[in-house]
């Protein structure tokens, strides 16, 4: 089944543009960056992952928002058969914006980070909140399914009752919980702020619950128990049986990540370099996926083993599957420069 379920995902950060800075944004995109990855450069990247069995496109950023050819890329997306999702932090859902995504998006999924007060510090903007709900209910008239992503830290699980709350008065369909990871702004302006093993623990509890106390919303937490990765290996990529040849690239790895300089990555933005499927600049996506599959993907699998391994031998607990592997990819890497 892989880390994503039956989802197969390409990942794709148009740009780094943003009207907001955040205290925890993986990409580093603010309102000072320029710059935008072409739109043939995307559709046709997207049309040979759509070959190689990937179903869906996830656009985030930046704000996608501020991607003049968005429309283009989803309606692109659509016509290869694959469903659509866009993240945005919601403050620029205009009618025009509204329209731009209506017909085209399967799911809105728009950053929640708690409570007002800290969902606005998070943001790094007095206003951030207010001008988010402002928006809704021409979201809830246009008949966008919408849901919200809430990003955990070590210090809001206690927000996370009235963050449901919220989403369900507002209408939402879905609620995911997903949490921090120290990678780009958060590494040096939220350090220490990961959520830590109790914490984990007690969302994933937390989301079950929310689930099942009804509000017609799925919950759903990214986090892992390490009981069952330990029973079904092949959920991170670990099973031992795979033959990397013979499969479609979407079975083997997601998400297949499109960063916005146009390189490419498996699982996670920012991932260690060493693991680089390459940039679409400089071959197109199906060559890229064809030399990474030969070159790099036993590497990438044996890497995935060994945080299996890892885990097998520890006390059980709950985790951020993609953060591990993320950090053992970069003390591989570490290792392999000294």
């Amino acid at each position: 089944m892989g880390a994503t379920g039956t989802a197969r995902i390409v990942q794709i950060h148009p740009t780094r543009k943003c009207n907001l800075s955040c205290l925890h944004c993986y990409s580093q995109s603010s309102p000072r960056e320029r710059g935008a990855l072409e739109i043939d450069l995307l559709c046709e990247a997207v049309s040979a992952a759509a070959a190689e069995g990937y179903n869906t496109v996830s656009l985030s950023g930046g704000e996608p928002l501020l991607y003049a050819p968005l429309r283009e890329l989803l309606q692109h997306a659509r016509v290869c058969g694959m469903r659509t999702t866009v993240t945005t932090n919601g403050m620029l859902l205009t009618a025009r914006n509204i329209e731009r995504l209506r017909d085209t998006v399967d799911v809105l999924a728009i950053s929640i980070d708690g409570v007002p007060a800290s969902h606005n510090r998070m943001r790094g903007n007095a206003l951030a909140f207010d001008a988010m709900q402002s928006r809704l209910a021409a979201v809830r008239a246009a008949g966008l399914n919408f849901g919200f992503i809430f990003t955990l830290t070590q210090h809001n699980l206690d927000e996370l009752d009235w963050v449901k709350e919220f989403a369900v008065t507002e209408g939402a369909q879905l609620l995911q919980i997903h949490p921090l990871e120290e990678v780009g702004n958060a590494a040096h302006r939220m350090s220490g702020k990961t959520p830590d093993a109790n914490e984990s623990a007690y969302a994933w509890f937390l989301g079950r619950q929310l689930e099942q106390d009804g509000g017609g919303i799925k919950v759903q937490v990214d986090i892992a128990y390490s009981e069952n990765v330990k029973q079904h290996p092949e959920l991170v990529y670990a099973d031992d049986n795979v033959a990397l040849a013979e499969r479609a690239f979407a079975d083997l790895v997601s998400p297949l990540v499109i960063e916005a300089d146009a390189r490419v990555s498996p699982i996670q933005y920012g991932f260690a370099h060493q693991f680089s499927i390459g940039n679409l600049r400089h071959a197109p996506m199906g060559a890229l996926l064809q030399q990474w599959r030969t070159a790099s993907l036993a590497d990438f699998y044996a890497l995935c083993r060994s945080v299996h391994a890892e885990i097998v031998t520890a006390p059980p607990h709950f985790f951020n599957w993609y953060d591990l592997l993320g950090k053992r990819a970069e003390q591989k890497l570490q290792r392999h420069a000294a």
